[in-house]
């Protein structure tokens, strides 16, 4: 034993239930208790073996017929707690205590029970439990599931609508009522589906109109019902797919317009009497016997070589001009390499520029002033005037100041002379001068070449007529000025500055309706209507009055006009200088101007302006 002492218990009688009782000596209720064990255990038994069979009823069978776990339950209960009781009849009655745990464990199975058949079919009623719990009230079972012998409603009298498919969004939602418990809500509710009409096979073929809506459901079973509606997505325009539509529309009403206006201008300068004529007179040449590119592949240089074979063509012989080597051609730069513009230096203000000098001249005077502390150069010689002339040499000034002002003024002369001769060094002479110019002209003409074609109403006045020529060959431009009774074409080509400037003459410098000034126009007598204007002694009117005179044969040139008919880039020039040419007809002035730009001749020709074309 312990040396603890132990606590105090309370009265006596505690400590004498506390005392172990002996083996020899069992309790009055020791026979009923195990037989009370005996008896819960098989109830127990009988529970679980009728719970297996009411599930290996219900697994073949359909839910609508299989009996309720429930009821299934509280049949094998009844009967487990019947056989229970029958095996337990000899012995004692069971305490109150263990009947209450028995009642209160088929309370808690039933109420699982149920809750499985409310979560299998959620429209059957959940039997309610009050909050107070009366252990001696019996718990009231489910309501059985069909009428009259149990079974199953019939098919037909279920609700076997699909189910709406739902969203993430509905699918926790409580279910509504198929009524309206509320007069607002009996007004918004919506109208229930018309009913549908089962259809007779024979009528639905009978009708072959409603073969849509006769296609059967297999669910369902009735014929007739309507295909279930698949929705559509949004399909979106892509952006400016109609603004495309309508430039199109633009473009094809343009070129219309463009067609209709030039065969307009045809019929009307009569071309098409002409190209009728032209297309009947031309004789196409017949086709060669073979293609200049297949002609080396071929024996006989004719496409009936093929007949033969290909084991008879040029391809895999000695003389054969496709070989295993490559032949790799010769780079040639792109025509538009030339006008790459020279990128120009940023271009900076006075003030920058005055800046930048100014550290420019400090950076060379410093590093002059060092190479003379180092000995490389000598310093330079006093820069003496005479201005300061006192201030740098003070002692010798005043000794001789007449010596010393002849040598300054000596200094002064060479300096001047040294000046004037490094000038007369870095000018050019007339010969660089001139080709300096005419590398000009080749690095312009390097960018490309560019032409164009002028026509004149009358060339007939000497004046324009030199103006013309001499222009052109100071601007290094080639060509030709062809002179016709009709009018007069001037076609020009050089570099695209020089033509730049030649289009600005002809447009606008040259006065086409000025004559020229006759020599010694001061002993010139004027008409007596245009005394007022030509005793100022203007050389304008004096250009008029002897234009206006047709008595010596001249042309008036009061409408005389120029006009620009083409301008365009060329690959090279046509002509090697400019010369003025006299061609009375069509003829002479294409032979003139050559095959490849006889074309330019009937442009001119038909060419008008727009005022006459309008009228």
């Amino acid at each position: 034993m312990s040396d603890r002492k132990r606590g105090y218990e309370g009265h006596g009688d505690a400590s004498a239930a506390k005392r172990p009782r002996s083996d020899a000596t069992p309790s009055n209720g020791s026979h009923s208790g195990s037989a009370m064990a005996d008896a819960l255990i098989a109830q127990k038994r009988a529970e679980i073996a009728a719970k297996i069979a009411a599930m290996k009823k219900s697994a073949p069978a359909t839910p609508s017929a299989a009996p309720t776990p429930s009821v299934a339950s509280t049949a094998a209960s009844k009967s487990a707690s019947a056989s229970a009781s029958a095996a337990a009849s000899p012995s004692p009655p069971i305490p109150d205590d263990m009947a209450r745990r028995i009642v209160e464990a088929k309370r808690r199975v039933t109420e699982a029970q149920s809750k499985l058949a409310v979560k299998d079919n959620p429209y059957m009623s959940v039997p309610q439990v009050g909050k107070k719990k009366n252990t001696n009230v019996p718990v009231p079972e489910p309501a059985q599931q069909g009428a009259g012998l149990k079974m199953a409603a019939h098919p037909l009298l279920l609700d076997n609508t699909p189910a709406l498919p739902q969203s993430k969004k509905d699918r926790y939602k409580p279910m509504q009522p198929k009524f309206a418990s509320i007069k607002a809500n009996v007004r918004n509710a919506p109208t229930p589906p018309p009913v549908q009409t089962p259809v007779a096979p024979m009528e639905a073929k009978a009708n072959p109109y409603a073969s849509a809506a006769a296609a059967p459901i297999a669910d369902s079973g009735f014929e007739g019902a309507p295909k279930e509606r698949v929705g559509r997505q949004f399909r979106f325009n892509p952006k400016g797919k109609y603004v495309q539509l309508a430039n199109q529309v633009r473009q094809e009403a343009q070129l219309e317009q463009l067609k209709q206006r030039i065969a307009e201008s045809a019929k009307k300068a009569g071309l098409d009497s002409e190209f009728e004529t032209l297309e009947k007179n031309i004789k196409r040449d017949a086709p060669p016997e073979a293609e200049w590119w297949d002609a080396a592949l071929l024996p006989n240089k004719s496409y009936n070589d093929l007949e033969e074979g290909m084991a008879n063509l040029n391809i895999r012989n000695a003389n054969s001009p496709i070989t295993l080597y490559i032949q790799h051609p010769i780079p040639i730069p792109a025509p538009g390499d030339k006008n790459k513009p020279n990128f120009k230096p940023l271009k900076l203000t006075k003030k920058e520029q005055k800046k930048m000098r100014k550290q420019r001249r400090q950076a060379e005077l410093q590093d002059k002033r060092d190479r003379i502390r180092m000995g490389l150069i000598p310093p330079d010689a006093p820069k003496v005037r005479l201005a300061n002339l006192m201030k740098v040499l003070t002692s010798d000034a005043v000794q001789d100041p007449t010596r010393v002002e002849a040598r300054v003024r000596r200094e002064v002369a060479i300096r001047k002379h040294q000046h004037e001769k490094a000038n007369a060094e870095r000018k050019l002479t007339d010969e660089q001068r001139r080709e300096k110019v005419e590398n000009k002209k080749i690095e312009e003409e390097k960018k490309g070449i560019y032409g164009a074609v002028f026509k004149v109403k009358t060339l007939s006045d000497p004046a324009h007529r030199f103006k013309v020529r001499k222009n052109a060959e100071q601007m290094n431009l080639t060509g030709v000025c062809i002179f016709n009774p009709g009018f007069s074409m001037v076609y020009v080509e050089g570099a695209a500055k020089p033509i730049r400037q030649y289009k600005r003459l002809m447009l606008h410098r040259i006065a086409w309706t000025e004559a020229a000034r006759e020599r010694g126009g001061e002993d010139v007598e004027l008409a007596e209507d245009e005394g007022a204007e030509g005793a100022d002694g203007n050389a304008k009117g004096k250009g008029k009055a002897v234009a206006a005179d047709d008595a010596d044969g001249q042309v008036s040139l009061d409408d005389n006009e120029c006009w620009l008919v083409w301008e365009g880039q060329l690959r090279d020039r046509a002509f090697s200088n400019f010369k003025p040419k006299s061609c009375p007809t069509d003829g002479l002035a294409k032979e003139a101007l050559g095959q490849k730009l006889a074309g330019y001749w009937d442009q001119a020709k038909n060419w008008k302006p727009e005022e006459e074309e309008l009228f």
